[in-house]
């Protein structure tokens, strides 16, 4: 029997393929087919269909119980050794995948001699560093030169104090031509900007003249205002952080303060101011002045006075303030230590700078012998330094610019600057008025009567003048924007408010020039020129740097903001205020 013909395999045909061709050419065969040019439209789609169904068996993927897997043909071999390539692909991705050590191999590391000994090593170096850095720590502390302890103050340590005595000349509210109360408190905003830390008033009492059995310590004035009006003032201040302090000199209408110009106090005034003073700290005010203190021939009453304020002290200190008219050193200096039951003493002392007579050149040097000389005398007492507004008009031949310089100086000494109305803005009676009473009006605009009433007009307010607090307020080289930029310094500058006060050495005798230290604090240098012309000057002092800063000039025309000790040249009459930074 012939062996069954082979069929080899053509391109791209698989078995199934060769199969179903050998069916076709036998039926061709018993057909008569191959005398045909072509097949039957039957054989032809059985064709197509093997052909899909090839197709399809392809696509299947290749198992393990697919014929064709184990198909000695070429495409399983094919297919096959895809399959094999990805697998090893597989196992070299996980073979060459870090899974770290377990915890039994951890923990077996770990206990091997050379990373306990490496341990212990990085353990002792952790400690040891920290110990140095504590160590270095200490050193440094210990080393640094500490901070002094802030001295204790009081409010009225702490700024400036502003005076409205003639409460009738600073605002009227009733259109009468009269400041009052009411009006005082429409201006609470502006007294606020002003950044001192108390205001005086009055006296407001009721004071027929001369007449002490009149006199009613305990009643304001109906001309200035009500009780509950003065009280509205109170707390409208209080709002504003600003304290009340009242002025009681008792005959202050008359010629005499005290109803006689040397008088032995008698048992029933003593009694009556005693009852004042309980009466309005009851009300809330802040602290009692006491005028012409140089009239009282035992000033140890003064002594029973503070008593009295102290025992009002529950929510704060209340200050006891005793004022003099003298101006000579001797006798100023004799009541300091007289009125040691006073907090403050001011006088009118500084006034001794503008002596008609005393030369430009050598202002200076009086200065600086009038200061420190005081400071001295003074001792551990609280200065109080003012220049009086009956006085004023002495200064105002040297004009604008020395009023500028006095109150750099005032605002820089240590102590308590007090400012009387109107000072702030350069008020002084207009060229070629006659003043129309001893009452000096606030001077707010210029409108009708400069703002200070509605009613009728008053001599001389038909006029302009720069000297208005509208004008000035938005110029910021104003003697009252010189006047803010000072209180506020003095109110928060460590140097100013607890500084030592150490005299500077200049070159020129129309000059003072000082220092205000305090510890590690920003330093300040004031440097004075009392003379109506420039000047160069260097200044020297221990403590000082070769150059500082320019905080704040009297001429608002001074641009330069360093400047060397030496050779400086300062405009007339110009202070200038300079700071620098301590150095260890």
């Amino acid at each position: 029997m012939a062996a069954p013909k082979t069929e080899e395999l053509g391109a791209g045909e698989t078995p199934t393929m060769v199969q179903g061709r050998i069916d076709l050419e036998k039926k061709g065969n018993k057909g008569d087919t191959m005398s045909t040019p072509g097949v039957t439209p039957d054989v032809e789609l059985d064709m197509k269909d093997v052909e899909l169904n090839e197709m399809d068996t392809e696509k299947q993927p290749m198992n393990a119980s697919s014929p064709l897997a184990s198909s000695p043909g070429s495409l399983g071999e094919k297919n096959g050794a895809v399959m094999v390539k990805v697998t090893e692909e597989k196992d070299r991705d996980t073979s060459s995948k870090f899974t770290g050590l377990s915890k039994e191999e951890l923990l077996e590391v770990a206990g091997t001699p050379a990373w306990v000994r490496t341990r212990w090593a990085l353990l002792i170096l952790f400690w040891l560093g920290w110990l140095g850095m504590l160590a270095g720590a200490i050193v440094i502390i210990v080393q640094a030169p500490r901070c002094k302890d802030l001295p204790k103050q009081e409010w009225w340590q702490k700024g400036g104090i502003y005076r409205i005595q003639k409460v009738e000349g600073f605002q009227d509210s009733a259109s009468d031509g009269v400041g009052d109360l009411a009006g005082l408190k429409q201006r609470m905003d502006y007294l606020s900007s002003l950044k001192v830390k108390g205001l005086v008033l009055g006296p407001l009492h009721v004071n027929p003249k001369d007449n002490q059995a009149g006199t009613n310590l305990q009643n304001v004035d109906t001309n200035l205002g009500t009780l509950a009006e003065f009280r509205d003032v109170l707390q409208a201040a209080k709002k504003k952080s600003l304290k009340i302090i009242l002025d009681l000199t008792p005959n202050y209408r008359g010629e005499s303060p005290w109803f006689s110009q040397q008088i032995y106090l008698n048992y029933d005034l003593q009694e009556k101011m005693k009852e004042a003073i309980e009466f309005w700290l009851k009300e809330g005010v802040s602290g009692i002045q006491i005028g012409s203190v140089e009239h009282l021939n035992d000033t140890q009453i003064l002594n029973i006075w503070k008593n009295l304020t102290e025992q009002y002290a529950e929510d704060h200190a209340r200050v006891l303030i005793a004022v003099t008219k003298k101006q000579d050193a001797h006798g100023i200096f004799t009541l300091l230590n007289e009125t040691t039951g006073v907090d403050v003493l001011t006088s009118d002392y500084l006034m001794g700078l503008a002596k008609s007579g005393q030369e430009d050149t050598t202002r200076g040097k009086a200065a600086s012998n009038m200061i420190t000389n005081y400071i001295k005398a003074a001792g551990d007492k609280w200065a109080g330094w003012s220049v009086a507004r009956p006085n004023f008009g002495r200064l105002d031949n040297l004009g604008e610019q020395f009023l500028r310089l006095y109150h750099m100086l005032l605002y820089t000494l240590p102590g308590t600057p007090f400012t009387d109305y109107g000072d702030e803005i350069g008020l002084r009676d207009l060229p070629g008025q006659p003043a129309t009473s001893n009452v000096t009006r606030m001077q707010w605009d210029n409108s009708a009567n400069f703002g200070f009433s509605k009613g009728p007009e008053q001599p001389g307010s038909q006029s302009t003048s720069n000297a208005t607090v509208q004008l000035q307020s938005g110029d910021t080289g104003s003697v009252l924007t010189l006047f803010q930029q000072l209180s506020d310094l003095r109110g928060k500058e460590r140097s100013l408010l607890h500084g030592e006060f150490s005299k500077a050495s200049s070159t020129s005798p129309s000059v003072f020039s000082y220092l205000r230290i305090w510890d590690q604090n920003k330093r300040f240098l004031v440097v004075l020129n009392f003379a109506a012309q420039e000047t160069t000057v260097s200044v020297s002092h221990p403590h000082l740097p070769p150059e500082v800063t320019v905080e704040l000039s009297t001429n608002p025309s001074r641009e330069e903001e360093q400047l060397s000790v030496q050779d400086l040249k300062l405009g007339p009459l110009e202070g200038l205020l300079l700071s620098y930074i301590y150095v260890a």
